[in-house]
C-alpha cells in the first residue's frame, strides 16, 4: 500500500466524507430499525475489511497487543454507541434534529483533545468549527423543540459525542496499526455485542434491505472508516473531523438528485459555509 502522505490524507477525507453522505440514503430506503441497521452495517464491514485484508496481504492480527485490543474495543463500543443514538435520534424526532445534534462533534473533538493531549487549539481551528457549525445550523431543517424534539436532540448530541470520542481515540492506534486493522476490529467488537440482541431483527428484515444495508457497510463503513481512520496517522482528529461536516451536504445533494428533495437558500448558504472551513485546511502536513 501507498504510504499516507498529507495529500493523500485530504482527498481520503473527501472520499470518506462522500460515502458517509451516503448513509441518509441508504438509510432512508431501508425499513429495519436502529439495531437491524447497526448489525447488518457492521457485519458487511468486517466481511469487506477481511477481503480486503486478504487481497491486498495487509495484517489483521499482526502486533494486536492486549492493550491494543482493549482500545479498539473500547472505540468499536463507541463507535456502535454513536450509531444507534443517531439512528434512535432520527427515527423520533426525524433527520433535521438528528443531524444538527451529530453536528456538534467537531466542538467535542477540540474539548476532548484539550482534555487528553493537552493540546490547545489555534483561532483558525476554533474558526474553522465556527464555520462548520453554523453551516451546520443553515442546512439543518428548521424545527421547533417540542418535547420529543427535545429527546432526540439530547441523543444525537450524545451520538455526536461518541463519534468525537473514536476520533480522538483512534489517535492512540492509528499510527501503530494498519488503518483496515483499525476499523475491521472495531467492526468486530460491535457486531460480536449485537450478535444476540440483533439477530432476531435481522433475519426479519424485508429481502431488499440487505441490498441497503450491504451498501452501507461496504461503502458508508468498510471504505470510509478505513480512510478515516488512515487520515488520522499525519492529520488531527479536529482537522479530520471537519471534513465530516461535508456529509449533511453530500446528503442533501443525492437526496434533490435520487428523491427530488430539492434544497432551499438556506440550505445551500450552510453548504458553502462549510465548505469555506474545509478549504481553510492549510495543505502543508500538520503535527500528528
Amino acid at each position: 500500500m501507498p504510504e499516507m502522505t498529507h495529500t493523500r490524507a485530504l482527498l481520503g477525507l473527501h472520499v470518506a466524507a462522500l460515502m458517509f453522505g451516503l448513509t441518509g440514503i441508504f438509510g432512508k430506503l431501508a425499513v429495519a430499525g436502529p439495531l437491524a441497521i447497526v448489525l447488518g452495517r457492521a457485519l458487511f464491514a468486517v466481511v469487506s475489511l477481511l477481503l480486503f485484508a486478504w487481497l491486498m496481504r495487509e495484517p489483521v492480527v499482526r502486533g494486536i497487543t492486549r492493550q491494543r485490543l482493549l482500545q479498539l474495543g473500547l472505540c468499536g463500543l463507541l463507535l456502535g454507541l454513536h450509531w444507534l443514538t443517531f439512528f434512535h435520534a432520527v427515527k423520533i424526532a426525524g433527520v433535521g434534529i438528528g443531524t444538527l445534534g451529530f453536528a456538534s462533534f467537531p466542538a467535542f473533538v477540540v474539548l476532548l483533545e484539550l482534555l487528553l493531549f493537552r493540546e490547545l487549539p489555534g483561532r483558525s481551528d476554533l474558526f474553522k468549527v465556527v464555520l462548520v457549525c453554523l453551516g451546520l445550523l443553515l442546512v439543518t431543517p428548521s424545527f421547533t423543540l417540542a418535547d420529543q424534539a427535545t429527546t432526540g436532540l439530547l441523543w444525537a448530541i450524545a451520538s455526536g459525542f461518541c463519534f468525537a470520542a473514536v476520533s480522538v481515540g483512534n489517535r492512540l492506534t492509528a499510527g501503530k496499526l494498519h488503518a483496515v486493522q483499525v476499523a475491521g476490529w472495531q467492526n468486530l467488537f460491535i457486531l460480536l455485542c449485537l450478535l444476540l440482541p440483533g439477530t432476531p431483527a435481522l433475519l426479519a428484515m424485508p429481502a431488499l434491505d440487505w441490498l441497503w444495508i450491504a451498501l452501507l457497510g461496504l461503502l458508508c463503513t468498510g471504505l470510509a472508516h478505513g480512510l478515516f481512520v488512515a487520515s488520522l496517522s499525519v492529520l488531527k482528529a479536529r482537522i479530520a473531523s471537519l471534513f465530516f461536516a461535508l456529509e449533511p451536504v453530500y446528503g442533501i445533494l443525492f437526496a434533490w438528485l435520487l428523491f427530488a428533495e430539492q434544497p432551499t437558500l438556506r440550505m445551500l448558504l450552510g453548504g458553502c459555509l462549510i465548505i469555506a472551513a474545509i478549504a481553510l485546511v492549510r495543505r502543508q502536513p500538520q503535527p500528528a
